[in-house]
């Protein structure tokens, strides 16, 4: 028997009401069969259809709005919690987070807001706050959610480590991860922020041998993922771009410009990665490469601001720290006045001025434009003044002006300006540089002041590496006053040296000893000769006969060869000049000196188009060859060939760089990755977690 076929009424309307709950049902397991599956697209789907009959459902609303996060609609989402304002829904957490997702950091703070301080609330916050730049609120946010919930997840200890590396706390970290109970073979997360901690504490060996371990790591449980390999090499695109900054510190510039370029070719999709390579290569270049570097620089930022506040590019913005942003920025600027353009760069630092307020890199890099425009009266008045308005910033702005002042040739003002920074003076850095720009000056007298009170200084200083900062300070001015013939002085600076423990600083004092005594003391500079260690070879050689002899002439033209001739009983004879060899002219085959006829062209080595008597041959106007399609004709060179005028654009094969890149603050900064939590960086991961 056939069954006959019901047909299904359409609209809503039109279904009975016993029949309408049925579906309704259906639909709800639809929904559940959709989660446990993370069929996002589908979820929205249902979800939909039901809140169509049922709008007041709190459940499918709830798996509409994580869905929607999931499948990474974030605006669509937030449009939803904003419709769904009912007493029943509390959707603030959720709010919170898709405002922290679209970067709008402030909103997300203020709508977690009388929400319970739940371990996730907790979490978000910490987040929100490292992402504003507000690490030791973060640190305290983290501090709670290991006090009051008792978490041992290392997911948060590895953001916790983080935090604390941004906060310029990297000196405790060891301290951190031991309280902790974690180490770098907790993950290669773990292992990626322990190396960025000591690269923070400038130890860079031990750094890499970290990424190196980072790198292994996490190229093993990626393995294991079934990541394939571009995949694996996208996540491990920032210990790469780590390694390649390590190797830049530690002065191996070709391999890290290899290693950078490696990185960019394969074109990860971490644009954070992509944008400090492309940072660190064109601050290796210097004034080198510049049209690849403003190429390179050009897709970092989404305009250049050219009389408009600046704006970096798409999925950067939210992700560079307000360091990198300066550093990407600066380095423009930078290139802008390699390339000599300078109203490009005048309006560059515009920009820079509004978007970063509280630097002063701004305002140097706009003094260095000056500079350039050779205004360095303007500069240094600047200069004083803004030191004058900003106490903080009063040392950098007195090395800039010591700078511009000695890049202008006037060494003694630079000297006094490096003198009026009272904290950096007596640094042996400072120091050396003080005495280099008295010395250029003229100012020996002052110089030699200047080492004196800085041996006086380093005495009575009380430190850690005080006695090897002293040694080197008292033998750099031993050989300064050794140099300008101040004998006496040398020698009471040598003697002061003689009982260092170290043997180099030893034997170069006894060595300055005889140096300096030997023309007023030479009984005393013999007894200091003896202490030195015999050189090899000198045995042999008599010092008198070599006293007697005179040195040999060579290489001089003009001068006459001397020689020396013994006697019958060994000695040396008066030294008379050596005989002139006088050679034969040389004569070209079959010539004849006696009949050499007549003089040869005096024109015959230059080429024939430029002897006098060269003719250009004509050409015939008439039977000129005809290029072009057949039945083209020839165009007179007056016809218009480009705009207006006639004038056709010439094309330009790059930017020249300056000529002088010591001019005003040229030097070019190089940019770290930061620290990143580890959250939501592995596909693997990503059902039901937060994505930082």
């Amino acid at each position: 028997m056939v069954k006959e076929k019901e047909e299904k009424p359409k609209d809503k309307e039109q279904l009975p009401l016993e029949k309408e709950g049925a579906w309704l049902d259906d639909l709800v397991a639809l929904l559940d069969r959709s989660v446990r599956a993370n069929d996002y697209k589908q979820i929205v789907k249902v979800a939909d259809q039901i809140l169509a009959r049922a709008p007041g459902d709190a459940e499918a609303k709830e798996c509409k709005v994580t869905a929607l996060i999931q499948a990474g609609d974030i605006s669509q989402a937030l449009q939803t919690i904003e419709s769904s304002q009912t007493p029943s829904l509390d959707f603030r957490f959720h709010k919170a987070y898709c405002l922290y997702r679209l970067n709008q950091l402030s909103e997300a703070l203020a709508a977690l807001n009388g929400v319970e301080r739940s371990e996730n609330v907790l979490q978000l916050e910490a987040q929100i706050l490292y992402r504003k730049g507000e690490f030791g609120e973060c640190i305290s946010s983290y501090q709670k959610i290991f006090k009051e919930h008792k978490l041992n997840s290392t997911e948060i200890k590895t953001n916790i480590v983080a935090a604390y590396i941004a906060r310029g706390r990297a000196t405790e970290v060891s301290q951190l991860m031991e309280s902790l109970k974690v180490s770098a073979h907790n993950g290669f997360e773990m292992a990626y922020n322990a190396a960025c901690a000591s690269i923070e504490r400038k130890e860079f060996s031990k750094a890499e041998e970290l990424l190196l371990l980072a790198h292994r790591i996490g190229q093993e449980s990626l393995i294991e993922d079934d990541y394939t390999e571009e995949e694996i090499e996208d996540e491990l695109a920032p210990i790469s771009v780590q390694l390649a900054y390590v190797q830049q510190m530690q002065g191996c510039t070709e391999e890290a410009i290899e290693s950078y370029n490696r990185v960019l070719k394969r074109k990860p999709v971490d644009a954070l990665s992509v944008a400090i390579a492309s940072n660190n290569l064109i601050a290796i270049r210097g004034g080198k490469d510049l049209f690849d570097s403003l190429k390179k620089s050009d897709k970092l930022l989404e305009n250049k601001g050219l009389g408009q506040k600046l704006q970096f590019a798409e999925g950067l913005d939210h992700k560079l720290s307000t360091r990198q942003k300066e550093a990407i920025s600066f380095n423009r600027c930078l290139l802008l006045l390699h390339s000599n353009k300078l109203s490009q760069a005048r309006q560059f630092v515009s920009s820079l001025m509004e978007t970063f307020p509280d630097s002063i890199i701004p305002t140097i890099l706009s003094l260095a434009v000056t500079f350039k425009e050779r205004k360095q009266a303007h500069v240094e008045n600047v200069l004083d003044n803004y030191a004058a308005e900003h106490p903080k910033s009063a040392t950098d702005a007195s090395v800039v002006r010591a700078q511009a002042t000695a890049a202008a040739g006037n060494f003694l003002e630079a000297a006094k300006s490096l003198e009026a920074i009272p904290e950096l003076r007596h640094k042996p850095g400072m120091i050396a540089t003080i005495v280099a720009l008295r010395e250029k000056g003229g100012d020996v007298q002052g110089a030699e002041i200047v080492l004196d009170n800085a041996v006086e200084y380093w005495r009575n200083h009380t430190g850690d590496d005080v006695r090897s900062t002293l040694e080197t300070i008292i033998q750099e001015a031993a050989a300064f006053k050794l140099g300008h013939n101040k004998m006496k002085a040398a020698a009471s600076m040598f003697e002061q040296l003689v009982s260092s423990s170290s043997t180099m600083v030893k034997m170069e004092a006894l060595n300055g000893l005889v140096c300096s005594t030997a023309f007023s003391e030479p009984i005393k500079a013999r007894s200091y000769e003896k202490q030195l260690p015999p050189l090899p070879g000198l045995s042999a050689l008599n010092a008198e006969a070599l006293e007697r002899a005179a040195p040999t002439k060579r290489g001089r033209v003009g001068e006459d060869r001397v020689e020396a001739t013994k006697t019958g009983d060994g000695k040396l004879d008066k030294v008379r000049p050596a005989k002139k060899r006088k050679r034969k002219p040389l004569y070209p085959k079959g010539f004849d000196p006696a009949n050499p006829g007549p003089p040869p062209d005096p024109e015959r080595c230059l080429p024939k188009r430029e002897r006098s008597s060269f003719r250009p041959k004509k050409k015939d106007k008439k039977n000129a060859q005809i290029r072009g399609a057949q039945g083209s004709v020839t165009r007179d060179k007056s016809v218009d060939t480009g705009g207006a005028n006639g004038n056709v654009s010439s094309i330009v094969t790059g930017p020249r760089p300056a000529a002088d890149g010591k001019k005003g603050n040229s030097s070019i900064s190089s940019e770290v990755t930061v620290p990143h939590p580890g959250t939501g960086s592995r596909k693997g991961k990503k059902k039901g977690r937060q994505q930082s």
